[in-house]
C-alpha cells in the first residue's frame, strides 16, 4: 500500500497517530524473524472476522437462551465456531466464549473447587504456567498450589515424583501442560494418576492446541475431563479462548464461564475463532503443524552443533528452551540483542535456575511464526548461525554484528512474505 492508499483508510483519517503505529508494527513484523513460540500469523480471513459489525453486538447468554433479543445471526456464529472445535478435536462438548487463556483456566477452579482447595500444576520455573496454581497468580492465593516439576538431569517429567505428590495431596485439580516445555505431554500417564487420586484432569494445551488438532502431537481427548486452550499460538486464530470437555462436564464448564466469570463474549472473536477452526481441518495445516515441528527439531541440532544447552536435550514439539550459562550471557541481555538484531524471542527461566526471574539465563524460542512464512528445515542451519553470531555479539557488545544480522534477516523475510501482512 502506498501512503495515498493507507490499509486501514477511515482509521488513517480519524486517528492518525494510531494508524501509523498500527503500520509500523506492520512493518515490525515484516521485517524481522519471530522466534517467540507462542507468537503467530493468522491468516487475511480471520483478520477480516476479527473486524466485523459482529463488534456491535452485545450476547449474553448462551446460543438459544440469550438475555438480549437480536442474536438470530450470533447464535449461528457461535453454534458454527463449537460445531468445528468439537469435530476438529473430537470433544463432546466446546465453550467458544472464553475472553483469554487465564480467565478459561479461572473458570476450570470456578467449576471443579472450592477457595482453599488443593490444586496441582506444574512449577512456573520448571515451565508451568502462572494459573496452574503458582503462588504470585490468583489461583495460587485463592487456593493452596502444590507444584511438580522436572528432574535436573534430563529435564523430563519424573511421573513417579508426579503420582507420589498427588496422593500425598489429593488435590482437586491436575494441571498437565505450561509454557516452556519442549518434550511430548504424556497425557496417558497424567490420566492414571488424575484417576487414582481423584482429581480432575485438566489438559492446557494453549501451546500446542495447532499441533494436536495438526495430528503432529498426541490429544488429551481420551485422557483428560477438561481441554483448556488459546486460540492464537499454534492454531493461528484470534486472541481467544477456549474450555472443551467431557458431556458430564458440560453444564459446569458453562456455567463457570458465564454468569461465573464473564458477561457478553466478543462475537468479533468468536467469529474469528470459528475461521481459524475451519482452515485447521484443511489437510493444508496438517502439513504446517507437521513443519513446525521438523522445524524445531532441525533449528534444535543446528543449535546443539554450535555449542548451545538446550533443557532436555532437545525438542518433540515447536519449542526450544536454551539454558545460556555456557554462554556466558545471560539471557535477558541475549533476548535484547537479539532483537536490536532483527530476531524476535524471550528471555526465560530454565529449570533449577540459579537467576532472579527478570533475569535468567535462558533464552526461550519456536518455530510456528517463521513456519507460517514459508520457511523450512533447510533455512534452519542458517537460523542457527544468526543466533550465535548474535549471542556472541551481545558477549561482546558488537553493534555492528548485530545490525549486519538484522540485515540479512530482513532480505530473507523479504523473499518469504507473511501471511495477513501487505509490507
Amino acid at each position: 500500500m502506498t501512503a495515498e492508499q493507507p490499509r486501514h483508510p477511515a482509521l488513517a483519517a480519524t486517528d492518525p497517530e494510531l494508524a501509523a503505529l498500527v503500520r509500523a508494527e506492520e512493518q515490525l513484523q515484516a521485517d524481522t524473524l519471530r522466534l517467540i513460540p507462542s507468537e503467530n500469523y493468522v491468516s487475511q480471513a480471520v483478520l477480516e472476522a476479527s473486524g466485523t459489525v459482529l463488534q456491535n453486538k452485545y450476547s449474553e447468554g448462551y446460543p438459544g437462551r440469550r438475555y438480549y433479543e437480536g442474536q438470530q445471526n450470533i447464535d449461528l456464529v457461535e453454534t458454527l465456531a463449537i460445531e468445528r472445535a468439537r469435530s476438529l478435536f473430537g470433544v463432546d462438548h466446546a465453550n467458544v466464549q472464553p475472553y483469554s487463556g487465564s480467565p478459561a483456566n479461572l473458570a476450570v477452579y470456578l467449576a471443579f473447587a472450592e477457595p482453599g482447595d488443593t490444586v496441582m500444576g506444574m512449577a512456573l520455573p520448571m515451565g508451568g504456567h502462572l494459573t496452574h496454581g503458582w503462588g504470585v497468580s490468583a489461583t495460587g492465593r485463592w487456593f493452596r498450589g502444590v507444584q511438580y516439576g522436572v528432574r535436573q538431569d534430563d529435564g523430563r517429567i519424573d511421573f513417579d515424583q508426579v503420582r507420589e505428590l498427588a496422593m500425598k495431596e489429593r488435590p482437586k485439580v491436575i494441571f498437565c501442560g505450561g509454557t516452556a516445555l519442549p518434550r511430548t505431554i504424556d497425557f496417558a500417564a497424567f490420566g492414571e494418576i488424575a484417576q487414582e487420586s481423584g482429581a480432575v484432569l485438566v489438559a492446557d494445551v494453549a501451546h500446542i492446541a495447532g499441533l494436536i488438532a495438526g495430528g503432529a502431537h498426541p490429544s488429551p481427548v481420551p485422557y483428560a475431563d477438561v481441554i483448556s486452550t488459546t486460540t492464537h499460538k499454534t492454531l493461528r486464530g484470534p486472541r481467544g479462548a477456549m474450555l472443551m470437555c467431557r458431556e458430564e462436564h458440560a453444564k459446569a464448564v458453562d456455567k463457570a464461564v458465564f454468569p461465573g466469570l464473564q458477561g457478553g463474549p466478543h462475537n468479533q472473536t468468536t467469529a474469528a475463532i470459528a475461521v481459524a477452526l475451519k482452515e485447521a481441518a484443511l489437510p493444508s495445516f496438517r502439513t504446517y503443524a507437521e513443519s513446525v515441528v521438523a522445524n524445531a527439531k532441525a533449528l534444535a541440532e543446528a543449535l546443539l552443533a554450535r555449542g548451545f544447552d538446550l533443557v532436555s536435550g532437545g525438542t518433540d514439539n515447536h519449542l526450544i528452551l536454551m539454558d545460556l550459562t555456557p554462554k556466558e550471557v545471560p539471557g535477558k541481555v541475549a533476548a535484547k540483542a537479539l532483537d536490536r538484531a532483527g530476531i524476535v524471542v524471550n528471555y526465560n527461566t530454565v529449570p533449577y535456575d540459579p537467576r532472579k526471574p527478570f533475569d535468567p539465563s535462558g533464552v526461550r524460542i519456536g518455530t510456528p511464526s517463521l513456519t507460517s512464512r514459508g520457511l523450512g528445515v533447510e533455512h534452519m542451519a542458517q537460523v542457527a548461525e544468526w543466533i550465535d553470531r548474535g549471542v556472541a555479539a551481545a558477549a561482546k557488545g558488537d553493534e555492528e554484528a548485530l545490525a549486519a544480522i538484522r540485515a540479512e534477516v530482513a532480505e530473507l523475510m523479504a523473499a518469504y512474505p507473511a501471511p495477513g501482512l501487505t509490507v
